[in-house]
């Protein structure tokens, strides 16, 4: 009996890993459709809900973006292939503490936004100062940084939205806004986490190549002067006679030969001569003479 049962058990286990297959996990539109990981699964429907974490690092290959973590949701499955949408992104934790440091102020803010497609996503940025600051001028930054992420949320998608976040802009947009309050350190916005997602499609405009289109060239007006010019006579070459093309000795005169110059000697005594007396040999004379 005990034989029996053992082998009814052993027939009963399965492996469960043969079962199960390989699937592709690929990023958003957003982010080019990028192929993120792959993972085990023995349905297609145990995958979804799924949420994949991915650095920066990995889809851009820029070792400056490795502090940024970012976190895909599946939303869909075809065939081998899992499609996902943006979850949320987050900071790592040795990033941060670089930003703090002693004797200075950390002012932190956490808002819900919803962008123009309907999604409502929750935006937690901070900024970092030189020096302490007062409670007022605290309360001032925050207010021009919720200011900017509410506006810059009405205006555009969720893709949109994120790309402003994860490329840096928004950090940029917030400090420009700070500079009257107080001259800000940095900014950054370290996490942000998507609590409903978008319930219209908005289809994102992309700029539209401008297409080189060559002007016809204008084609010049034949007149009758030009028709003229046009028009060459054609006039039968000459037959040439060998004793033309002969070349007849020229005859070279000899020109006579230019007498020497005869050599001005003369004058040039004659200069000498004419030259007054120096002071010196004035004064030599007037001693012989007495």
């Amino acid at each position: 009996m005990t034989k029996a049962r053992v082998r009814t058990s052993a027939k009963k286990v399965k492996d469960k890993w043969r079962s199960k297959g390989w699937y592709k996990i690929l990023a958003p539109p957003a982010f080019d459709n990028v192929a993120i990981a792959e993972t085990l699964a023995d349905t297609p429907e145990s995958l979804m809900g799924r949420v994949t974490e991915v650095s920066l690092q990995d889809m851009t290959n820029d070792f400056r973006q490795s502090h940024v973590k970012l976190f895909f949701k599946i939303n869909k499955i075809e065939e081998s292939n899992a499609s996902t949408m943006f979850a949320g992104h987050t900071l790592t934790s040795d990033y941060l503490r670089r930003m703090v440091r002693r004797r200075r102020s950390k002012i932190d803010g956490v808002y819900d936004v919803t962008t123009r497609d309907g999604a409502t996503i929750r935006v937690k940025p901070f900024a970092t100062t030189d020096k302490r600051v007062q409670s007022s001028q605290k309360k001032a930054i925050r207010e021009a940084m919720k200011k900017t992420i509410y506006d810059q949320a009405a205006n555009s998608t969720l893709s949109e939205f994120v790309k402003t976040i994860i490329d840096g802009k928004m950090g940029s947009e917030i400090y420009k806004g700070c500079k009257n309050f107080y001259p800000v350190k940095r900014i950054e916005i370290f996490k942000t986490e998507v609590t409903s997602p978008p319930t219209m499609v908005i289809e994102e405009k992309k700029p539209k190549r401008e297409e080189k289109t060559e002007e016809p060239t204008a084609e010049p007006e034949i007149t009758e002067e030009t028709k003229t010019e046009e028009i060459v006579e054609v006039k039968p070459v000459e037959e040439t006679k060998l004793e033309d093309t002969i070349e007849q000795p020229v005859e070279i005169k000899e020109e006579p030969e230019e007498k020497p110059k005869a050599k001005k000697t003369a004058k040039k005594t004659e200069k000498k001569e004419a030259k007054p007396k120096t002071k010196k040999s004035a004064k030599k004379a007037k001693k012989s003479e007495k």
